[in-house]
């Protein structure tokens, strides 16, 4: 038995609309919160022994020591984030020692100080990693398909693999990260872009193999284009998402049990784990068989 996907297209373009105009809304109203990493400044990472005071008290003490912008976050039952201006190494053994002396048993976990030159540097780079990554799949796919020119020319495969994985498969996880940025301070840093950038790859993956057999029923079979497509997704659709599965549970272990830098690389892997799962079913062939329907409208 066939899953009708492509005779309710108008569905699935209908519900990643409404999640891609959400992303998009939280992107424009919010933007995304930007750590050190992009920004410069300096990260220092306490334990305290017992609780963890509230974040008011912490604000007095650095203030008190003359930092009036740190932005503190407390993790777990004993822990603390603070992100505040540069700090050269005298200024940040002398507040580590009046922390020390205010909370008894207080070890630091970590301390990053990146400068703004390096930050834009940073952001720079990753754009460029970005844009460079598209120019490759476009291209790679293009040629791919070159024997395929009916009745979808081979470059508009690459335009839909584009589409799908940038407007799609990207901007959800970036939309929700403008969110979690305002409402739970969770920041956008180096290891976010890597998440980014093994989405883009995960989505095109998944959208080549289905095209893939998209590719190999058209040299092999006959018919009209709209039932090729459907028979090549229902035919790939265990596959994708079986693959989906075996690369999620271990992503789910991660995002419940690792540390806190690891907690939102884990979640933005798997957020773009199912949207580039879904778009490669209910996005690419669907827009295919909407190609092929235009061109033939237009050629009458």
């Amino acid at each position: 038995m066939q899953l009708p996907i492509i005779r309710y297209r108008n569905l699935w373009f209908a519900f990643s609309g409404l999640l891609v105009a959400a992303a998009a809304a939280g992107l424009l109203m919010f933007g995304l919160k930007f750590g050190i990493d992009f920004t410069g400044g300096s990260l220092l990472e306490v334990k305290f022994a017992a609780a963890v005071p509230h974040v008011t008290e912490l604000n007095a003490k650095f203030e008190e020591f003359g930092i009036k912008d740190a932005v503190i976050q407390t993790v777990g039952d004993n822990g603390a984030i603070a992100r505040m201006s540069d700090l050269n190494e005298q200024a940040h053994t002398e507040l580590l020692g009046r922390l020390e002396q205010a909370y008894p048993g207080l070890t630091e976990q970590r301390f990053e100080t990146v400068g703004p030159t390096v930050g834009d540097e940073l952001r720079r780079s990753a754009m460029w990693s970005l844009a460079l990554v598209l120019m490759a799949i476009a291209l790679y796919i293009a040629y791919a398909f070159r024997k395929v020119n009916r009745p979808v020319a081979s470059w508009k495969y690459g335009v839909v693999t584009l589409v799908t994985s940038v407007l799609h498969d990207v901007l959800i996880p970036v939309g929700v990260f403008a969110y979690l940025g305002k409402y739970l301070n969770v920041e956008m840093n180096s290891s976010l872009v890597a998440a980014l950038l093994t989405i883009l790859g995960f989505s095109v993956h998944d959208t080549v193999v289905v095209c893939d057999r998209i590719r190999e029923n058209l040299l092999r079979t006959g018919g009209k284009f709209e039932e090729i497509v459907e028979r090549s997704v229902n035919e790939t659709l265990s596959r994708s998402i079986n693959t989906t599965m075996t690369a999620f549970l271990p992503l789910l272990a991660i995002f419940v049990y690792g540390g806190l830098s690891l907690k939102w690389f884990a979640l933005a892997l798997i957020i773009g784990l199912v949207s580039g799962t879904y778009s490669s079913i209910f996005l690419v062939a669907p827009l295919l068989v909407v190609m092929e329907k235009g061109q033939s409208a237009a050629r009458r």
